[in-house]
């Protein structure tokens, strides 16, 4: 593993506790030697995570779309930040320089990304690890959720698991070191013809 993707809000939620989570992120990306790959905001989560990497001489690639460049007012003290035409080349470009995939807390934005790629595992787009950093909680609903869809048949055990669930930086990141990818190119169940 070389960069790992890192999917968070451009607020900094209430409080410190997110802000805190997303330097202990950085801290242990840093010691590993990984490269953080993020939405190329200065602002919220985003901005702590990107700032602290680079503070502890780590590598940043920000890539961020030109109509966001204003609104999430685009961080230019980064090793390298990317201007791209569109969310979806956002997305792409984030995916192909990745090797793995964590939401810290975020909104509507991060909750789309970590399911859009999540979805391209699912699939067998990517062989890459996922996973949520739970800061105190914050995707304890979400979790529910997921093992509701299970029970309820709509979403596989099997692909429900191609989402790790963490509490502490360190561990996610240990988890990742040893990942290796399930066989999920089945994702249909069909029933049997009347």
């Amino acid at each position: 593993m070389k960069r790992i993707c890192v999917y968070c809000g451009s607020s900094p939620g209430e409080g410190n506790d997110y802000i805190t989570a997303a330097e202990d992120l950085a801290d242990e990306l840093v010691k590993r030697g990984l490269g953080l790959v993020y939405g190329g905001a200065s602002v919220g989560v985003m901005g702590a995570i990107a700032n602290a990497v680079m503070q502890r001489g780590g590598e940043v690639i920000g890539i961020i779309p030109d109509a966001l460049m204003r609104k999430e007012i685009g961080n230019d003290h980064l090793t390298e930040l990317r201007v791209v035409g569109s969310m979806h080349e956002r997305k792409a470009a984030m995916a192909d320089c990745s090797d793995g995939f964590i939401a810290l807390p975020g909104g509507m934005g991060t909750l789309e990304e970590i399911f859009e790629i999540l979805t391209w595992a699912q699939l067998g787009f990517h062989h890459n690890p996922c996973a949520l950093l739970n800061v105190n909680g914050y995707y304890d609903p979400l979790i529910t959720f997921l093992d509701h869809a299970v029970s309820q048949g709509f979403l596989r055990q099997e692909h429900r698991d191609l989402l790790q669930v963490h509490n502490c930086p360190a561990t996610l990141l240990d988890s990742f070191a040893d990942y290796q990818a399930p066989d999920v190119t089945k994702w249909i169940r069909r029933e049997s013809q009347l």
